[in-house]
């Protein structure tokens, strides 16, 4: 049976903040830039703005794809597919790279990518938050469709500048939505006083587990990262 997800506040709010500090991040970008490493196994700064440009097409075609089918995700059980390290995720780590390696001029795929995550922000600002919609094979709901949407644009805005220090860092609603996510998928608050982005990394199989983290989580150790 499918279970309702925890209520995260205002997803359209946190959805329009995340999408903005990302993009804040990517317009200040230049050519240089655009091929410095990422949290992003194999990925330079260009081929993640790439996949993001990606998730905000897949967004907007999910938002004007409304099915009558039964839901069966939620804006927790939906990330419950994804797992590093499989052949689908090296498949799509390579058709990242290619592609984005089509636009010899990376002005271009910043303008695409600036210009489609804010028509992605004001189609989910005048959906009915009710509706079902179909994206990635599963039906969810229109507003754990935009929680899923704040979510990913907020953790690849972490991995967006692991190589920029001085970018500004991801919206506290999108942090907030991560955490909340990630506690959904463990079952409970995680048991340590980890920070915003040191539990989205370690959770998503961006960084090792230390020894005192693997002991404190005990059994759920294990089931790390949650998804990838």
């Amino acid at each position: 049976m499918h279970e309702e997800a925890p209520a995260l506040t205002e997803p359209l709010e946190a959805l329009r903040a995340a999408y903005e500090a990302f993009t804040t991040v990517v317009a200040e970008l230049g050519d240089e830039e655009s091929w410095l490493p990422t949290g992003c196994t194999g990925w330079a700064v260009r081929d993640l703005i790439f996949h993001c440009l990606s998730d905000a097409q897949r967004a907007l075609v999910a938002l004007h794809t409304p099915t009558q089918d039964p839901v069966d995700r939620n804006a927790v059980t939906y990330w419950q597919g994804w797992q590093p390290n499989t052949t689908g995720a090296a498949n799509g780590r390579r058709w990242a790279r290619v592609s984005a390696s089509m636009f010899l001029d990376f002005e271009q795929l910043k303008e695409v990518c600036l210009e489609t995550a804010a028509a992605t922000v004001m189609a989910a600002a005048a959906a009915d938050h009710g509706r079902r919609v179909r994206t990635q094979g599963h039906v969810l709901t229109t507003h754990d469709l935009i929680t899923t949407l704040t979510v990913e644009a907020t953790i690849h805005h972490l991995d967006l500048t692991t190589a920029l220090p001085s970018a500004p860092a991801p919206s506290s609603s999108g942090l907030k939505a991560v955490r909340q996510t990630l506690d959904g998928l463990l079952g409970r608050p995680v048991p340590l006083s980890w920070s915003d982005a040191r539990y989205a990394q370690a959770a998503t199989g961006r960084a090792p587990l230390t020894e005192v983290e693997i002991t404190a989580l005990g059994p759920d150790a294990a089931r790390f990262p949650l998804f990838g």
